[in-house]
């Protein structure tokens, strides 16, 4: 399973909370990459309810990983 931003992004506006299969029919439904649905198959099989993509991919990226205080790079 390979996650990119791309790729987790078509989850954005997904039924949170949502299991396995709701995930996988809401991003066929939305057109998502094969990737994504290959990828949210590879999840294990079981009635787990995912409350946000972190969920998914503990390691996404949030807006905090790109923003820093400038204040702290002029002290």
């Amino acid at each position: 399973m390979i996650w990119t931003v791309e790729l987790a992004s078509y989850l954005d506006d997904a039924p949170w909370p949502a299991t396995k299969d709701e995930l996988i029919e809401y991003a066929d439904r939305i057109g998502a990459p094969l990737e994504v649905i290959e990828n949210l198959a590879e999840l294990e099989d079981n009635e787990e309810v995912f409350e946000c993509i972190e969920d998914i991919w503990p390691d996404y990226p949030t807006d905090e990983d790109y923003f820093f205080n400038d204040d702290d790079e002029f002290n």
